[in-house]
């Protein structure tokens, strides 16, 4: 590279959709997706110009689609999905709590390294969506706000993607990105590909640092603010007190042997004790029940959820002897808000139970449904239901659980008016899900074979065996990064295959003059964090490996070390919630873009200075 490059017309055309991309990418005129599209697709239409040799060859302009890269990317995301199903999270969030306590730094400092170890081996944003209800779960039951434990979540998600190589799209890409390279390089300095472990020291740095700085700094750095979610729970909750003057406060409470109740069914307790709570749920001993039906008897130490105004909740108990637990323990799965809540539902005209009584229909054993009240015209109807008769109209308000809910939106006889989001999980398939995982983890350390069909072989194997359906896995692939990406891989051939990369790789030289090769690696870090804050990660390591490789080359330096500088640097997206992980987080944490300007801002830096440091180190 010691001779001069001369700039040639098909360099120029490289150059023109290169700056093109960019300003797409940027301006954000069109979804990053569609503008890799528009992209790919011009570069076709440029084989159609005279004089000029093609940048891409028709053969290669659709290659991103059948790349490994690609089809890894896809096997990691059903992979992901399949473990979700399997109710892995829950359990993951349960251990968290138990270890965790209420106390936030201990807390930060679990939740952030078991995503950051997650993360390393599925797509960071696929951790972050997993682990954003498990975050919740743990803000209702510990009060800390959401906004104070999503942020550092989401950071060592991103970071832990740099662990291995599997953990995010650029790592992935990284070996399909050396290969291109090293077909317009001297044999000698043909670059190895990296195995899955190789970057683990690195992500581990990173990872850690992450932890220690949210646990040192985050008093400071972090927000206070309420979260977006607890903002739409506490309007869901507004509303339900405004228009049926019910509270959505769920109260655990145990039974004592001085209670007057003893020995009583559900149904005499509310008869003859009309100020009693929303009974929601019931502990026997054994099983619990949500809701409990009617003849469930009442003896000494059941456990009941009771739902309702608080003061009015602690007054019963006071009186009738039943003990307010501090902390909800035996519920605290089932009666979260994402597992059940309150719902409204109206007979519709020619429903089935127009004219039929509450007590024939029996709403909690047959449909799971614990009717709160029922409205009907300018009148309500409180408490005892048993005689009341359905009319066309009438509107059931009930606490149920969203998968009651759900089968309740596709009967005829009612119609559903509460949003609701439902599920259904499969716990019994975790062991399949499990033994899939490992054999694709194996297969990748263990053997030779390509990266996507190792992934694939745990992939296709949880659909098999039920863990997923294929619907379910087509659905859980992201398709937008997936056409981001091989529509972009196109474009870096070109840049390689055209000597664009080598020029502007020999310009910058000549623009630096002669320095040591670690301020060069300083550079190409600043360039991939600037270029990855304004455009996908992915789109910054198409264009920037190339480009690093050649300038490594020029310099006399290790071409492998440069790529993979790009590779992690990428990564380096905190200042500006443009990442997904980030974009992810924004509503339900709450968060404003100075919120990541404030606490992104020394991640950045850390991030620069602990990743050069390890690079050095370990290459």
């Amino acid at each position: 590279m010691n001779d001069p490059i001369a700039l040639s017309p098909e360099m120029m055309l490289v150059l023109a959709i290169l700056a093109f991309t960019i300003y797409l990418f940027v301006s954000e005129k069109v979804r990053v997706d569609v503008a890799a599209i528009v992209i790919m697709v011009l570069l076709g239409l440029t084989t159609m110009l005279p004089k000029l040799e093609p940048v891409v060859s028709t053969r290669e302009l659709f290659t991103g689609f059948s790349s490994n890269a690609v089809i890894s990317i896809i096997a990691t995301m059903i992979i992901g999905a399949g473990l979700d199903k399997t109710g892995v999270m829950s359990r993951v969030a349960a251990l968290i709590l138990k270890r965790g306590g209420s106390t936030e730094s201990r807390i930060v400092a679990l939740v952030s390294a078991t995503v950051g170890v997650i993360s390393g081996f599925m797509q960071n944003v696929g951790a972050a969506a997993l682990f954003l209800p498990v975050v919740s779960r743990i803000s209702r039951r510990t009060g800390l706000p959401m906004s104070r434990l999503l942020m550092p979540m989401g950071f060592c998600a991103i970071l832990g993607g740099t662990a291995t190589m599997i953990g995010s799209s650029p790592m992935i890409l990284l070996n399909d990105l050396l290969a291109n390279s090293n077909k317009s390089l001297p044999e000698h300095l043909h670059m190895e590909p990296f195995h899955l472990f190789d970057v683990t020291p690195i992500g581990a740095a990173l990872v850690l640092t992450g932890i220690a700085y949210f646990v040192i700094a985050g008093r400071w750095v972090l927000p206070q603010q309420q979260s977006g979610e607890t903002e739409r729970s506490s309007r869901a909750s507004d509303y339900f007190k405004r228009v049926y003057q019910i509270s959505g406060e769920l109260v655990e409470a145990r039974v004592q042997v001085e209670s007057p109740m003893l020995g009583m069914t559900i149904q005499q307790v509310a008869d003859n004790y009309p100020e009693l709570p929303f009974l929601v749920a019931l502990y026997d001993g054994e099983v619990v029940k949500v809701p409990p039906a009617l003849d469930e008897m009442i003896w000494a130490n059941t456990v009941v959820g009771l739902m309702g105004d608080r003061a009015q909740i602690e007054a019963f108990c006071e009186a009738y002897h039943w003990e307010i637990k501090g902390e909800p323990d035996r519920f605290a799965d089932v009666l979260n808000a994402q597992h059940s809540g309150i719902a409204e539902i109206v007979i519709p005209p020619g429903s089935s139970l127009i004219g039929k009584k509450i007590s024939e229909i029996k709403p909690r054993r047959n449909f799971g449904t614990n009717i709160l009240q029922i409205h009907r015209s300018e009148s309500i109807i409180e408490h005892r239901f048993g005689d009341t008769e359905l009319r066309s109209g009438d509107t059931l308000v009930v606490h149920a659980t969203w998968k009651d809910v759900h089968k309740l939106s596709q009967n005829n006889d009612f119609a559903v008016v509460t949003d609701h989001k439902y599920e259904e999980m499969r716990p019994e398939k975790l062991r399949w899900a499990l033994i899939f995982f490992a054999i694709a983890l194996g297969l990748v350390l263990f053997t030779d074979l390509l990266l996507s069909v190792a992934l694939l072989v745990g992939a296709i194997g949880m659909v098999v065996t039920g863990v997923l359906s294929i619907d379910e896995a087509y659905e859980s692939v992201s398709w937008q990064t997936v056409f981001l990406l091989a529509s972009l891989i196109p474009l870096g051939l070109a840049v390689e295959a055209s000597g664009t990369a080598a020029w502007i790789a020999q310009k910058t030289l000549m623009l630096l003059g002669d320095v040591p090769t670690w301020v060069l690696q300083v550079v190409v870090a600043l360039l991939s964090t600037f270029f990855t804050l304004v455009m996908s990660n992915v789109g910054a390591t198409v264009l920037l490996v190339p480009l690093a490789v050649n300038i490594a080359v020029g310099a006399g330096a290790d071409p492998t070390m440069f790529a993979l500088t790009v590779a992690i640097s990428t990564s380096n997206s905190f200042l500006i919630p443009t990442h997904q992980v980030n974009a992810l987080l924004m509503g339900p944490g709450g968060y404003q873009v100075a919120d990541f300007m404030r606490a992104g801002g020394v991640m950045t830096l850390l991030f620069l200075t602990v990743s050069l440091i390890m690079l050095n180190i370990v290459f």
